[in-house]
């Protein structure tokens, strides 16, 4: 996805996988940028670290406790959230005003949320272990849900931030049911952060209900974006980096 958008971008660089034991990643990064990088993306499971040994951080960063994306620059290491703002891109409607449903109290759960939250609209956390959602929404000053179905009245946008699904099998009603989702009806737009080869239950559920849905491949299409234009300061290609993504698979 970053190749190809370097690409249409013109720009000589390269996106390259870097795995980095725990134990190494403060080392690491001390030393990517006299080696020639601009910045680099982070994932699990080193978000929480990362926001750690950087000199400077956006307020989503700082909030969701995690960074995804670093930048280097002559003041230091630079952290950012881009899954947030990401997330808001990918909504593409205001969502100020309008109620939200998170599933999920992890990081990804976490930073929805915030970034639901800070966009205006009136958000509430659900978990599988509600003693997760009920701190999230503490942290957070959001609502913390006990049960999906009766949390999902009145809401506009759900968001299934869990691992939920993933590698459901037949129709997903098992995926449904442990999310408390079966037999309940979609709201207005429907977001899954999981993504894979397949609709996933909870994306083919929203369908059938007649809601908008926004899939896991567009999430990262568009938290990747945000990155893209950090380090190098271009809008970023949005077709063409949806379109690797697309053409390479994933799951």
């Amino acid at each position: 996805m970053h190749g190809a958008a370097l690409a249409a971008l013109g720009l000589p660089w390269r996106y390259v996988r870097l795995p980095i034991p725990v134990e190494l990643l403060e080392e690491t990064v001390r030393a990517l940028p006299g080696s020639g990088f601009r910045g680099a993306n982070v994932t699990i499971p080193h978000k929480e670290a990362a926001l750690r040994l950087a000199g400077s951080a956006t307020p989503a960063a700082r909030a969701i406790g995690a960074a995804n994306t670093l930048t280097f620059t002559a003041d230091g290491v630079h952290a950012d959230n881009t899954d947030a703002g990401g997330l808001i891109d990918a909504l593409e409607l205001p969502v100020g005003g309008r109620r939200a449903l998170v599933l999920g109290a992890g990081g990804a759960g976490r930073a929805a949320a915030w970034a639901l939250r800070e966009a205006g609209a009136e958000v509430s956390v659900w978990n599988r272990t509600p003693a997760r959602a009920e701190t999230v929404a503490a942290d957070l000053g959001v609502m913390h849900a006990l049960d999906v179905r009766p949390a999902l009245h009145g809401v506009d946008v759900m968001v299934n931030a869990t691992s939920v699904g993933l590698r459901s099998t037949a129709g997903g009603a098992d995926a449904l049911e442990v999310l408390g989702l079966d037999g309940a009806e979609p709201p207005l737009v429907v977001v899954d952060l999981v993504y894979g080869a397949q609709p996933t239950p909870v994306e083919r559920w929203a369908r059938a209900g007649g809601a908008r849905v926004v899939d896991g491949v567009e999430i990262l299409v568009r938290q990747g974006a945000r990155s893209l234009e950090g380090w190098t300061g271009r809008s970023a290609p949005l077709d063409v980096m949806r379109g690797a993504v697309l053409r390479r698979g994933v799951g």
